[in-house]
């Protein structure tokens, strides 16, 4: 599978001031799939998994310094490593913390090397390790597989290239929109994880898709014990489950127990924040930019990292989904909503942690909420998501009216299109809304 994450790889390699690098995401998402793929246009390639080979952790035990540290991983791994020429991969880091502190040796002594590091749970050994070197490490953010990749997977890369040159006032053709619309909803079963994409890829059988998620859950799930002794393995389940069935919504401790303290409930979060499997959608004022300083962090939205996961969590029905003859999304708009934040997410910047917010107006006879606000364009812009063809933009008109703002955008399962000031954007080509180039239509 082509992921997004090859292009990074191969800017950060030829980098002038290269530093090594630290991909980061949830477990099971392609980390190491992509880094083994990208080892393979360097000359030599030596791997070093922690987990698999306990005994390499014994070369960071004491301070070394990165040239003799080389020569002993070198002989250890029967593979030569040489700036240039090597591509240096510590698989499993987590399980070896040493590890990330000696990074930063290799900027300073070895600059010309080219060194990642990856792993499961890594957020909670960075978080232990003392001193990682300001500025002398970088780091990227890998996700589940997108639409476009999932596309790009089941060669569809025709199709992509029609949904990145439409616009709002020249829409696709309609049998194109109808077979990007099934592929759509597919995808919606399916998910982004690469197992199960390979899967489905493989077998076309969507039952034993479902297994292949239901053996991912369970892997998140024992997990769990591992995210810190402190909090209860229940609440970590339930927790975790709740996310799934409060998304589209405020994020309520008490929905997940309500005999348990908020705070409590909000640290349990934050370690699924940490690992790469929750995203939290916070409310923004929006009265300007950047829409980052204006958050309220008591308010926000908590969505899974995975469509398929979530879908598995919800207790999808999926002969029912399969057969119903509208194609509107399922769970009251929620699951495209999930779908476009996650969206939101994978097309950011792949250097720094996802940020996603939202707007509400909780005011008695006159609420008012839109999905997602955005920069685009240098501008701030409302993103209403529609999970059908149909729905009133309340929402979004007094969002447009009360911020002076000049436009906004509409997510749905319709063609593009446009009313007005309002542009629509079919659901299957959201991973477009950070695309400066939608500002420009208008």
């Amino acid at each position: 599978m082509k992921r997004l994450i090859e292009t990074e790889l191969q800017a950060w390699a030829t980098e002038t001031n290269r530093k090594p690098l630290i991909l980061r995401g949830a477990r099971q998402v392609g980390k190491t799939y992509s880094i083994r793929k990208f080892g393979k246009s360097f000359r030599y390639f030596a791997e070093i998994n922690f987990e698999e080979k306990p005994d390499a952790r014994l070369f960071f035990k004491e301070a070394l310094s990165a040239q003799p540290l080389c020569e002993k991983l070198a002989a250890f791994t029967g593979v030569p490593i040489h700036a240039g020429e090597t591509l240096l991969f510590f698989d499993e880091a987590q399980a070896c913390p040493q590890v990330l502190a000696a990074l930063r040796y290799f900027y300073e002594q070895l600059p010309g090397l080219h060194v990642i590091a990856a792993g499961s749970l890594l957020e909670f050994a960075l978080e232990q390790t003392p001193s990682l070197g300001v500025g002398r490490l970088t780091s990227r953010f890998m996700y589940p597989l997108t639409f476009p990749e999932f596309l790009e997977a089941i060669n569809e890369s025709a199709l992509l290239s029609m949904v990145d040159k439409a616009t709002f006032d020249a829409p696709l053709d309609i049998p194109f929109h109808r077979r990007l619309s099934d592929y759509l909803r597919t995808y919606m079963l399916v998910g982004g994880m690469p197992a199960a994409v390979q899967t489905y890829i493989d077998t076309r059988d969507l039952q034993q898709v479902m297994h292949v998620l239901d053996d991912l859950i369970l892997t998140f799930q024992d997990d769990f014990g591992k995210y810190r002794k402190r909090v209860p393995l229940e609440r970590l389940h339930d927790t975790f489950h709740s996310v799934a069935l409060q998304t589209g919504r405020k994020f309520v401790c008490a929905t997940v127990d309500k005999n348990a303290k908020s705070t409590s409930i909000l640290a349990t979060l934050d370690l699924f924040v940490k690992a790469g499997l929750v995203h939290q959608v916070f409310h923004t004022h929006a009265q300007g930019l950047p829409l980052g300083a204006q958050l309220d962090k008591r308010r926000f939205k908590a969505l899974l990292f995975d469509v398929g996961i979530h879908q598995r969590l919800s207790g999808l029905d999926i002969s029912r989904y399969l057969i119903t003859e509208d194609a509107a999304l399922v769970n009251n708009g929620s699951l495209a909503e999930l779908l476009t934040g996650l969206h939101l997410v994978a097309s950011q910047s792949s250097h720094r942690r996802p940020e996603l917010y939202y707007w509400h107006r909780e005011t008695p006879g006159a609420n008012a909420e839109v999905d997602y606000v955005i920069q685009l364009d240098n501008q701030v812009c409302p993103v209403e998501v529609k999970a059908g063809q149909r729905g009133g933009m309340q929402s979004l008109r007094v969002f447009l009216k009360e911020r002076g703002i000049a436009f906004g955008i509409r997510a749905s399962l319709e063609n593009f299109g446009r009313l007005s000031d309002v542009g629509i954007l079919p659901l299957y080509a959201t991973h477009r809304l950070n695309n400066g180039s939608l500002g420009k239509q208008f």
